[in-house]
């Protein structure tokens, strides 16, 4: 049975050292961990999982401040009032196209409507074609605001939640 729900504080140390695992030469890895873990803690976000045998294996971040390291001060992409971004959203190789990151944002929409958030913005990298056609499926069809990020052209969309 598969359970979606936000994550707990060993929920997110088995995500964050399965990603530090897979990631080996990158040491941001191990920074973020620690920042996306004080982010929960402080309610500037809420990560949330989904667990398949009793395993997380898949996530998603609610960015809600403008002050987290991946908004960087741009309250167009989250603004801790109305509008929240979602980010870190990965799920296990083996676990994809299985509807299980479809089936974790829209928990994530119906959280945020539920904390009076009425939109969110999500990024993709450019060159993820696939990604940006999931995400426009899924509604996010605004087009924000395009950054290079890490050398890489990021493109943000939103949906409204009203």
């Amino acid at each position: 049975m598969n359970e979606y729900r936000k994550a707990t504080l060993e929920d997110l140390n088995c995500l964050w050292e399965y990603n530090i695992a897979i990631n080996p030469n990158d040491p941001r890895w191990i920074k973020w961990k620690d920042t996306y873990i004080n982010y929960n803690k402080t309610g500037e976000a809420v990560t949330f999982t989904v667990i398949v045998d009793n395993i997380p294996v898949g996530e998603g971040t609610l960015l809600f401040s403008s002050e987290c390291s991946a908004i960087n001060g741009r309250t167009n992409l989250a603004d801790n009032s109305t509008i929240a971004n979602i980010n870190a959203l990965r799920i296990r190789k083996k676990h994809e196209g299985k509807g299980y990151i479809s089936t974790l944002v829209k928990l994530m929409e119906d959280y945020a409507a539920q904390n009076g958030y009425k939109c969110l913005t999500i990024g993709v990298d450019a060159k993820e074609t696939r990604n940006l056609a999931i995400y426009l499926h899924w509604g996010y069809n605004e087009f924000v605001t395009s950054e290079v990020e890490d050398g890489e052209l990021v493109l943000y969309y939103a949906k409204n939640l009203e």
